[in-house]
């Protein structure tokens, strides 16, 4: 098992930034891939951005030059810096981590509001 623990969510007004972060401990060994996904009211849960262990990322279009994805491995922890925020991108972010075989595992959800 793994377990993942997110922080850094918040509320900020649109062009400001925040930084979540994801925890994991368990069988951290196990671990491919970590990322980051959304889901707004009414909206199915999208990925924002993912980072192997290799450190290969890719990106949500939409957030492209704005939010950087890192992995700290001394520390087990994924980091989502987000700039240029959006009142679109007002969310309940969700930190994954993927095995190879396919296995996700997710924490449990931290709101970021984008708002005036």
């Amino acid at each position: 098992q793994v377990q993942l623990v997110e922080s850094g969510g918040g509320l900020v007004q649109p062009g400001g930034s925040l930084r979540l972060s994801c925890a994991a401990s368990g069988r951290i060994f196990s671990i491919y891939c970590m990322g980051w996904y959304r889901q707004a009211p009414g909206k199915e849960r999208e990925l924002v951005a993912r980072i192997t262990s290799g450190g290969i990322t890719n990106y949500k279009d939409s957030v492209k030059g704005r939010f950087t994805i890192s992995l700290d491995n001394a520390k087990n922890t994924v980091y989502l810096q987000m700039n240029s925020l959006k009142p679109e991108d007002t969310a309940v972010y969700y930190c994954n981590a993927q095995t190879p075989e396919m296995v996700s595992y997710w924490g449990q959800g931290t709101q970021v509001t984008v708002s005036s």
